[in-house]
């Protein structure tokens, strides 16, 4: 027995021929009817159609693809997730007078687990525990990556003391063409913004201090941040993203195009030929590039004096002697080669994982920069508290 009632939801600009969704109720069952043609061209339309449907109180769904004329992936794709979208909710659905040019298509479609999660039509309600679990998987999954860190930190250690063992076949000529790749190279990008940094720090130390007639003290404010803190947050930070990137693009390219089991199966060593040289170039450039932050910054600080305080230069070198403490400068220096090995660690970590898929290459290559940010200023949290501790 046909309802009353008759809707049609059709796309905007078909008619029947080239797609359409009707849809009547027939005793609390609810009967779709597809007909036209259902192909790429006419997807969105009969998506934002499907979407439409309002199958509230049916016991039973029924598909009626008697009026197909033309199917291809993508309107079979929509026939499928609609089906468990709708099954979803507790109705049966079934589909009636499909054609024998479309049954294999949808039959395929309906054994593929490549159809995306669907959203529950009745979701359950937000609690509390579900934030703390979370919560508790992030942290979880956070441990598990720094424990791999620390395995695969122990492996390097295992292959450099072995490489001291046998000096003939360490490879410098990477070494040096890294070394110029993360060092030298960065020094551009890395001055410029640590003078930037070192006008508006100074700008902003004088701008509070002037208050109490303390101006000389933007000078000592300055040179204590940057030497401790800043110069070398902003190295570490504008170098993870630039070279610790960079090596795990250019290892997972290599491990997209099987380059690195290439290496293996002839019998050479990954992480002696990849992994050790930008290792040792990261540690012995980021130290120098730490150095060459901090002048810059205390450069552009003392400009900033000079033009808005009226510091002079000789002045300001004066008091930026007298008010630094005989570890200021060294306690930068010193946290330098840790921040280099965690970049240069992650960035050759992450490129080892990538997969046989581009895609892979930019997830992890993005990755490697946002834990490698974070294990920085984590560590630099540490030292701070452990420099503290010490009174240094």
């Amino acid at each position: 027995m046909t309802s009353l009632a008759e809707t049609a939801a059709k796309p905007s600009d078909g008619a029947a021929a080239s797609g359409e969704v009707r849809t009547r109720r027939e005793d609390g069952r609810l009967v779709i009817v597809a007909s036209g043609a259902w192909v790429n061209e006419r997807a969105g339309a009969l998506d934002r159609a499907l979407r439409k449907i309002e199958a509230r109180g049916a016991r039973s769904i029924v598909f009626d693809l008697g009026e197909l004329t033309q199917l291809d992936t993508a309107g079979a794709w929509l026939l499928t997730r609609t089906r468990h979208f709708l099954s979803a909710g507790g109705a049966t659905v079934e589909l009636v007078n499909v054609g024998d040019a479309f049954a294999p298509l949808l039959g395929h479609l309906a054994r593929s687990d490549a159809l995306p999660a669907l959203p529950s039509v009745n979701p359950p309600p937000y609690r509390f525990g579900d934030y703390t679990a979370r919560i508790g998987r992030i942290s979880l999954r956070l441990l598990a990556v720094a424990g791999r860190l620390v395995g695969f930190l122990g492996l390097v250690c295992v292959v450099a003391l072995r490489a001291l063992g046998r000096p003939g076949r360490f490879r410098f000529a990477p070494l040096v063409v890294h070394m110029e790749r993360a060092g030298l190279d960065a020094l551009p990008i890395v001055g410029m913004l640590a003078f930037l940094i070192g006008v508006v720090f100074a700008f902003q130390g004088a701008d509070q201090l002037s208050r109490f007639g303390a101006e000389i003290y933007t000078v000592n404010l300055l040179g204590i941040g940057v030497l401790r803190e800043l110069g070398v947050l902003i190295a570490a930070i504008i170098v993870a993203g630039r070279s610790g990137s960079a090596f795990t693009a250019q290892i997972g390219t290599m491990q997209v195009n099987e380059e690195i089991d290439a290496m293996t199966v002839i019998g050479l060593d990954p992480i002696e030929l990849l992994v050790l040289p930008r290792v040792l170039a990261m540690l012995i450039t980021l130290p120098l590039v730490v150095f060459f932050a901090n002048a810059m910054a205390l450069l552009g600080g003392a400009l900033m004096c000079w033009s808005y305080l009226g510091i002079s230069i000789p002045t300001f070198l004066r008091q930026l002697h007298s008010g630094l403490y005989a570890w200021t400068f060294w306690i930068g220096v010193l946290k330098a080669p840790f921040f280099a090995g965690i970049i240069a660690l992650t960035g050759c970590y992450e490129g080892l994982r990538v997969t046989r898929s581009a895609e892979s290459v930019g997830q992890l290559t993005t990755r490697s920069v946002v834990e490698s940010i974070f294990l920085v200023i984590l560590a630099d949290a540490l030292f701070t508290i452990l420099f503290t501790y010490l009174r240094v």
